[in-house]
This record gives C-alpha cells, structure tokens and sequence, in this order.
C-alpha cells in the first residue's frame, strides 16, 4: 500500500485501539511493548476497511511492487480461526476492486476438527488439488502457525503462492543464530511473494508524535533487542 494507505490504516488501529501499548506476552513468550487484536476489527465498518486493506496489498503484490516478484494465486486460504473472516472479507474487497482481475479468485478456510457429516473434511470452501494458493493472516511472530498452514495446502494438493498478513513484527525469531524475521525467513525458505499491510517499521514511524515518551522508548528499545536484519 502506499504511505498514505498505511497512514490511514495505522489512524483507524489507533482511533479503535485495535494497535494497543503497554505490556503484553506475545506468543513467542516475549513481553512486547505493543499489540494488535484484529479480533477487535469488530464492527461491519471497521471488517471492511480491514479487508480493503488486504486487498490493496495483495493487488499491489500482484503487481510486483517493491522488487518483489508477482505474486500469482487462485486460492486464498486463510487459517483458522482469525483467518476464516480475514480470506473471506479480502476475498470480497478484491471482487469489488477489480472484477475482471479477481472476480475469479477462490477462497477456503480449515477447520481445527474434521467434520464426519455433510460434506465431511477439514476444508471449506474451494478445494487446493493443483492450484496456487494465497495464504491471508493476522500478525506474524515465530512463524509456526503459518509453517502449519503450508502443510495443510501441501496434503490438499496445492502450491504455496504467497503469504500476507496485517503486521508484520519484524523480529528475529527464537531459533539460535536467528537474524532475520519470521517472514523473511519464511520468504527464503519458500521462495515466494510474502507482505504485509504494516510493519514493526511502520508503527513506530507513524506512532512517534502520538505516544508517551515512555512508551515510545519502549517500542525503540523492544526494536533495537528483538529487531531483525530485514527491518526497514
């Protein structure tokens, strides 16, 4: 998205404390000095400035912005449970951006149980046999929930197109030696298209002139311990 696009987004997580500061214990087990719930994009309005958002970063990507190569996807496969809503809104905003460019694009979900009834499985939504597919999340730390995601594409028969996510923390992981963050490790793990909407980078550049002086250092010294080498 452009700069003006994340500024905007960033005023909306702010205005709704969706992007919240403090002390908060992250999955890595770290005590971050902030957090983003998109459970709290709980209004029909704020889901669907949400999903615009997606959608605007994965157009860009298809794009092939910022160096990156196309990303290229007929699938997009959101985890459960946050990713259910997540592909299913992005799913729509980009119908509505562009019909001729995504109208046709397909969506699925996974269900934490399979299901012994009806149509049975573990997947809903279009089926992943030999296609590309779109991985669409919240917020990426470790990078566990999303290595998950591409084992269940892999046993349904697809192909990882891609990943994007909301926030992007920047961090090095837990793994020793760790420089890069989890999506950068992720990106040359997989060797595909992988963005998100904001970054650690982002926050801190946009939130300078709104926080605490207090909670300002804690956002830079939180960056300067855990920062990754891929921080902008």
């Amino acid at each position: 998205m452009s700069t003006s696009d994340k500024q905007s987004f960033l005023a909306l997580c702010h205005a709704h404390q969706i992007l919240k500061f403090g002390s908060f214990t992250v999955k890595s087990g770290r005590i971050s000095p902030y957090f983003f719930n998109a459970g709290s994009f709980s209004t029909s309005s704020l889901l669907s400035s949400l999903g615009s958002a997606y959608a605007r970063t994965i157009a860009d990507a298809s794009d092939g912005i910022d160096g990156q190569p196309k990303l290229e996807f007929d699938v997009i496969f959101g985890p459960a449970y946050k990713g259910i809503p997540l592909c299913a809104i992005a799913a729509v905003k980009l119908a509505e951006m562009d019909e001729t460019k995504f109208g046709a694009k397909e969506w699925c979900f996974n269900r934490k149980e399979a299901k012994d009834h009806g149509e049975g499985g573990t997947l809903v939504g279009a089926p992943l046999q030999g296609k590309r597919v779109l991985i669409i999340d919240d917020v990426i730390t470790d990078g566990a929930a999303k290595r998950e995601a591409v084992e269940i594409i892999r046993t349904y028969g697809g192909t990882l197109a891609g990943m994007v996510v909301a926030v992007d923390r920047q961090e090095t992981t837990s793994a020793p030696g760790s420089k890069l963050s989890a999506l950068g490790t992720l990106k040359k793990e997989y060797g595909v298209p992988m963005v998100a909407i904001v970054t650690l980078a982002d926050i801190i550049e946009y939130s300078k002139d709104r926080l605490t002086e207090q909670e300002l250092e804690a956002m830079k010294a939180y960056k300067a311990q855990y920062g990754s080498e891929d921080v902008a």
